[in-house]
């Protein structure tokens, strides 16, 4: 997955919409900011995330941390191999280490996002 069609908040979360969907995850820099993902505990199919507001939690080696939700809507897709194998988030956080798929109640909620030029500034502030 191309990172250049991703949008994102100020949490680090992605999203990247298709078809009134959107597959959200955490970006390159939350991960390696976490180290090592050892669990997650993720919405089921057919929750409703709101946008701005906790989603799940990820626990990684350093801390235990809300996963902020970049969107509103309702859970069509949870990505299951990351129960078995939570480090596909580490490996692949664009790709493999999607964490869940909703279709958007509001696609304008998409235009308060951060697109990946922006979200690289963003990042080079906070460090």
């Amino acid at each position: 997955m191309e990172s250049e069609d991703l949008k994102f908040n100020g949490d680090h979360i992605w999203v990247k919409i298709s078809a009134k969907k959107g597959k959200i995850g955490i970006s390159e820099y939350a991960q390696s900011e976490l180290g090592e993902i050892l669990c997650l505990d993720l919405p089921i199919v057919g929750d409703t995330v709101e946008k701005a507001e906790p989603f799940g939690e990820i626990e990684s080696s350093k801390a235990v941390s809300e996963l902020i939700s970049p969107v509103s809507g309702t859970v069509v897709g949870v990505n299951e191999d990351l129960e078995a194998n939570p480090s596909a988030v580490n490996d692949d956080p664009y790709g493999e280490g999607w964490l869940i798929e909703v279709k958007l109640t509001d696609t304008s909620e998409l235009d308060s996002l951060l697109d990946l030029g922006e979200y690289e500034r963003f990042v080079e502030e906070q460090r």
